[in-house]
């Protein structure tokens, strides 16, 4: 199974910005699927979660700013981010929760003015 993140980019802070993740293999329907992030020097940490019924769980950071969501029929997770902050800044990638395979480049999200 392979996990490609996509959609990464530089926005101001304030805006939005939807990042994807496909998959190349049926892992999604049955899974837990959740998207992570890193940023420099810090640890990877799990921002949202989706079940595969479709109920959510955030982080405490991003709650009412971030909105995961999932298309089973083609292994895609998304994750709409909007009121970005500074401190969004990192690598996003998705995996299963817990994680189960490899990570893969993720998508680089950067908040800047």
């Amino acid at each position: 199974v392979q996990l490609q993140a996509s959609g990464g980019g530089l926005v101001q802070p304030g805006g939005s910005l939807s990042v994807s993740c496909a998959a190349s293999g049926r892992i999604f329907s049955i899974n837990i699927m959740g998207w992570y992030r890193q940023a420099p020097g810090k640890q990877r940490e799990l921002v949202a979660s989706i079940l595969p019924r479709g109920s959510t769980v955030y982080g405490e950071s991003v709650e009412g700013r971030f909105t995961i969501s999932r298309d089973n029929a083609i292994n895609t997770v998304y994750l709409q981010m909007n009121g970005l902050k500074a401190e969004d800044s990192a690598v996003y990638y998705c995996n299963t929760v817990p994680p189960a395979y490899d990570w893969g480049q993720g998508t680089l999200v950067t908040v800047s003015s």
